[in-house]
């Protein structure tokens, strides 16, 4: 399917840099940061900015992924392709999720962050994580499967619940290919609101800059810089695995598919950044979706790998898991077997996937995971409650670049992906759609479809 561009030309982004969301949002979180630091009391008080603009773009992504993913669906015109595009991303989630696992466990065991910090585990306040702990123990793998239908056809909308708005799709999607031509009209109009929607997204995304402000000065005020010093070993060792992660692991994937990570960071820096000021990787869930599209990348594969990348490739919270389940263990004096620490990776990628969607799932995935292996003490999360905050920014991005790569991959792999068009997007020139008055990059509402592209 081919849109007509001609009354909309697009041309060369010329705009100041201080009007590029980018730069707006280094601004914001500079300024948040300096405010939080110096007056503390002031930056826990803009906490509603924050909390605001997270609760607006929440209440566009439902609609969003309805959209894409419909539209999407019913313009492949085969049930076999939707199959196809499941298991090859289904296939990637599995294998990087592992392999993030595996990376924590390395690292942990080589560095060592909690060790000879003796501490006793009586001595450890276990009311302080009693709520996490008592989340991760209603966070069932059966009652997250049981999860995803939602109780009536509108109420995943309604709840804004990512996988059942996923599974209401998928279904209305498959329908509409069963139907054929008799679906055309509902397809036509669907595709037509999916211009308002993607406006709705540009119109929302001006407010990051305050939200990305509010978000960072609660944080700094609340915790403040030096609460971190304590556990710094822990925080740096995180940092540090989760960029040689993105750079070597995520980075060779992408050489072996022909492009480069720096550039797909680089591509998304205005996401990557807003997700830093608010900790939340679905605060930019939306945008994701529009600018890999906007990238090459088809329409059905978009709307199918980032929202269940959201729940299923979640490479930054893998990471933290056994990682910092071993700085426990460490911290405690609690000696694990090389036989027990594989168990802790076998319970932390099903822990990671019952706790997906949950507010905080990163820590109520660890509680989950030590409630299971009883070996180290859930009340030593006591002793990282303090930091996860801190954490919990490079959790979110790492998760928010691993959907990124998977999304180009998947497209390349399933001969859905427009290379030519991936590199005008990276090379930042616009080729077709409106212009975002946000990004500055054309927009394409109605994606690419299954069969037009030229992989490779």
């Amino acid at each position: 399917m081919q849109l007509d561009t001609s009354a909309h030309p697009v041309a060369h982004d010329k705009r100041p840099f201080y009007r590029h969301l980018y730069f707006q949002v280094i601004i914001a979180i500079t300024a948040g940061a300096l405010l939080g630091h110096f007056y503390p009391q002031t930056g826990e008080a803009l906490k509603p900015l924050g909390d605001g603009f997270i609760k607006l773009v929440k209440m566009i992504i439902a609609p969003v992924i309805f959209l894409t993913l419909v539209t999407g669906l019913a313009g492949m015109g085969s049930l076999r392709g939707v199959g196809s595009v499941v298991g090859k991303a289904f296939a990637y989630f599995l294998t990087f999720s592992t392999l993030a696992l595996i990376v924590g466990l390395i690292v942990a065991n080589v560095v060592r962050p909690g060790a000879g910090m003796n501490i006793d585990p009586a001595s450890l306040d276990a009311s302080a994580v009693a709520g996490y702990a008592e989340k991760a123990h209603d966070t069932s793998l059966i009652g997250f499967v049981m999860g995803i239908i939602p109780d009536t056809l509108v109420s995943a909308f309604v709840e804004g619940n990512i996988l059942q708005v996923l599974f209401v799709a998928i279904l209305f999607g498959i329908g509409l290919i069963m139907v054929g031509e008799k679906g055309k009209p509902v397809l036509n109009i669907l595709e037509s609101a999916s211009f308002a929607i993607f406006r709705v997204v540009d119109i929302l995304m001006k407010a990051a800059p305050i939200g990305a402000f509010g978000a960072f000065a609660f944080t700094i005020g609340k915790y403040g810089i030096a609460s971190i010093m304590n556990l710094a070993m822990l925080v740096g060792t995180f940092y540090l695995t989760s960029a040689l992660f993105v750079i070597v692991i995520l980075g060779t994937v992408c050489v072996l598919n022909g492009f480069s990570i720096f550039r797909l960071i680089s591509y998304l820096k205005a996401e990557i950044l807003l997700v830093l000021g608010t900790s939340s990787s679905e605060s930019a869930l939306p945008s994701l979706m529009e600018k890999m599209e906007k990238a090459g990348c088809a329409r059905p594969v978009v709307g199918l790998v980032v929202p269940t990348g959201y729940s299923f490739n979640l490479d930054g919270t893998n990471i933290y898991m056994t990682l910092a389940a071993l700085f426990i263990a460490q911290a405690t004096n609690t000696d694990l077997t090389l036989s027990q620490q594989i168990l802790l990776l076998a319970v932390a990628m099903l822990s990671s996937k019952g706790a997906a969607g949950v507010t905080g799932a990163g820590f109520i995935t660890l509680a989950a995971t030590l409630s299971v292996v009883p070996t180290v003490p859930v009340a030593g999360m006591a002793l990282i409650l303090g930091v996860d905050r801190f954490m919990s920014e490079c959790r979110s991005i790492t998760n928010f670049i691993g959907n990124a790569v998977a999304t180009v991959v998947v497209s390349r792999w399933h001969g859905a992906f427009d290379r030519d068009q991936f590199e005008a997007a990276l090379g930042g020139r616009a080729d077709g759609g409106y212009a975002s008055p946000v990004t500055g990059l054309a927009v394409h509402p109605a994606g690419l479809q299954l069969g037009e592209s030229s992989a490779d």
